[in-house]
């Protein structure tokens, strides 16, 4: 059950798909405040070390969750894999070349929608396509954007504006706009964590079908056990930070395709979930009690 990366095969078993996406070693430093004015107003301050030492390696077509206290780095890392944050120590590699920016072989999703109000479904879908391949003629950006929104469930909502649209509609879009410039890897940023119960729900059983067609590669940030064990095949869970590090990557066993109800009666599923229970517990606690030593 246990594992010290995500790629827990030897390097001498052939039959193990090669790494599609490796973290060596990475470390995030945000440097502190030494300017000037911070010297002569003695508001100087440390570095802060976000994350240290990190080492994963992720096959294709694996849904991987990484949970773990707040504050502990997790999007942190997430943004150096998409490119949108700087790596202080340390490569990640996709396909064995380095990550040096944004790039459509890496699609997005965030937690606050980031759609764009002015435009309707499909033209939000057709912005993030066209943007990716400025050469696509009309009819095949058609193709793809029907494709998408019939993929997500949206038919019948393809002129409406994000206003208009419910909050898991608008994750819908979200989703649908990540998927369509056929990405290798989707990075979803708690993807369902400004939704109501029923919506999560919902979404995640979407989620869950979503993949079972497409097969990405996935790594997904969420603070929800029953999520991760729903949706995973391998949950990265970090330490508290300063200096958060990987503690330990959970195996999950469970078949697929899956569904809430029968995971439940698989007989790892309690250990997993009571694992991951004391994991957050004892490191969430760690941070309440640095806070209040302070």
């Amino acid at each position: 059950m246990r594992s010290a990366s995500v790629n827990s095969s030897s390097p001498t078993d052939q039959s193990s798909p090669l790494p599609q996406l490796s973290i060596r070693n990475v470390s995030k430093v945000f440097p502190g405040k030494r300017g000037l004015f911070n010297k002569l107003s003695g508001k100087t301050s440390r570095d802060f070390v976000a994350i240290e030492d990190i080492s994963l390696e992720i096959e294709p077509n694996t849904f991987v969750s990484i949970i773990g206290p707040s504050g502990c780095g997790k999007s942190t890392l997430l943004n150096m894999i998409a490119g949108l944050s700087s790596i202080s120590e340390g490569d990640i590699l996709l396909n064995g070349a380095p990550i040096t920016g944004p790039g459509p072989d890496r699609g997005m999703v965030f937690q606050s929608y980031a759609l764009m109000p002015w435009m309707t479904v499909e033209e939000n879908l057709r912005f993030a396509v066209e943007t990716v391949d400025p050469t696509l003629s009309t009819k095949g950006a058609n193709r793809i954007i029907k494709e998408y929104i019939q993929l997500v469930g949206l038919t019948g909502a393809e002129r409406k504006h994000p206003h208009e649209l419910s909050g898991g509609m608008r994750q819908r879009v979200g989703i649908a706009r990540a998927l369509a410039i056929n990405p290798q890897i989707l990075l979803m940023d708690e993807p369902f964590g400004a939704l109501d119960a029923l919506t999560r729900g919902f979404l995640q059983d979407e989620v869950e079908r979503i993949w079972e067609q497409q097969r990405k590669t996935v790594i997904m940030i969420t603070h929800s056990i029953d999520e991760a064990l729903l949706l995973s095949d391998r949950i990265v869970m970090m330490t508290r930070g300063p200096a958060a590090r990987v503690d330990e990557v959970l195996e999950v066993p469970f078949p697929r395709p899956r569904n809430r109800e029968t995971i439940e009666q698989h007989p790892a599923y309690h250990a997993l979930k009571a694992e991951m229970e004391s994991h957050l517990f004892r490191e969430t606690r760690a941070v309440e009690e640095a806070r209040m030593s302070r």
